[in-house]
C-alpha cells in the first residue's frame, strides 16, 4: 500500500493480482461527496468503457449481463452500485474492499476515466503523481539490488581474507582488524579516505561512509570487492592491490558517470 496527494487528498494505491489499483473513494473525497461514485458509474459512457476494459483484461467477464445493464443505462431511474457491477459481470477492473483501508479501488486506467470525470486537471495531476510514485519505487528496488550485490560481494572478499590473511590461531579482535584494514583498501581506492577520516570529516552524519555512496559508487565497490578477493588469492601485496583498485576505481567511475550523463542527454 503506498499513497500519493492530489489537490491536498491523500489517496490510496494498493497492489492487486500485480496490478495497481488507486482509491476512487479516496478521490471522491476531494470533491467532498463520496456518493459520486454511484453517479460516474451509473452513466452509460462509463458502463461502456468499463465493459470494454473488461472484455480487453478480464477472461471470465459476464458479457450478457454487460449487455443488459448498458441497455437499461441511460434511463431517468437507472443506478448501478459498485456492488451490482462487480457480482452480476464479475468484473475485476473494480474492487470493493472491506477493512481499515476499505472502500472502492479501481485499475489505474479506470481511476484515470474516473479522475476525468472528476476534472481534467485532477485527473492530469493523479497521472503526474502516479508516475512519482512508480519513479520512486523504481529506484528503491535499484537501489536495493545494488545493496545486496555489495552485499554479496563483501561476504566473497571476507571470505578471501580469511582464508588468505588471516593466520591461525588468532583472537576474534584480531581478526576483525585485519577486516577493517582491508575494508579501508577499497574505501581509500574509491573514496580517498579510510572509514575512521570520513567519520571524523562527517561527524553529524550516521552510519558509514557506503551509506551515502551512489548507485555507480556502489556497482564500483562491489566490482572491487570481487577483483581485491581474486588479488589477494593470487598473493599480491596490499600496496600493489591498491594502486590497481584505484586505476580501475577511477576507469569505472568516469565509463558510469558517463552512461548516466548520456541517458540525462536522451531525456
Amino acid at each position: 500500500m503506498a499513497k500519493i496527494t492530489v489537490q491536498n487528498t491523500p489517496i490510496t494505491v494498493i497492489g492487486v493480482d500485480g496490478d495497481d489499483y488507486i482509491s476512487l473513494t479516496d478521490m471522491a473525497k476531494s470533491q467532498l461527496q463520496e456518493h459520486i461514485i454511484f453517479r460516474w458509474l451509473s452513466l452509460k459512457g462509463t458502463i461502456e468503457y468499463l465493459g470494454e476494459w473488461e472484455m480487453l483484461y478480464n477472461p471470465d467477464f459476464n458479457c450478457t449481463e454487460f449487455g443488459a445493464i448498458k441497455n437499461a443505462a441511460g434511463s431517468n431511474n437507472f443506478v448501478l452500485s459498485t456492488k451490482a457491477w462487480i457480482e452480476r459481470t464479475n468484473a475485476k477492473g473494480i474492487i470493493a474492499k472491506a477493512g481499515r483501508y476499505g472502500g472502492t479501488y479501481a485499475h489505474r486506467d479506470i481511476a484515470y476515466h474516473f479522475g476525468m470525470w472528476l476534472s481534467p486537471k485532477f485527473q492530469l495531476l493523479l497521472v503526474k503523481e502516479y508516475q512519482r510514485l512508480k519513479a520512486e519505487e523504481q529506484r528503491f528496488i535499484g537501489w536495493s539490488a545494488k545493496r545486496e550485490l555489495s552485499k554479496i560481494n563483501y561476504r566473497i572478499h571476507t571470505d578471501a581474507i580469511k582464508q588468505n590473511l588471516i593466520p591461525a590461531e588468532v583472537t576474534n579482535a584480531q581478526a576483525g582488524i585485519i577486516y577493517a584494514n582491508e575494508a579501508d583498501v577499497l574505501n581509500v581506492a574509491m573514496f580517498g579516505m579510510t572509514a575512521k577520516q570520513w567519520r571524523e570529516a562527517n561527524p553529524d552524519l550516521k552510519g558509514n561512509i557506503r551509506d551515502y555512496a551512489s548507485v555507480s559508487e556502489l556497482i564500483c565497490l562491489s566490482n572491487m570487492e570481487s577483483l581485491n578477493a581474486v588479488f589477494i588469492e593470487q598473493g599480491l601485496p596490499q600496496s600493489e592491490r591498491l594502486i590497481k583498485l584505484n586505476q580501475i576505481a577511477i576507469h569505472q567511475m568516469s565509463v558510469l558517470e558517463s552512461g548516466d550523463n548520456d541517458r540525462k542527454l536522451l531525456k
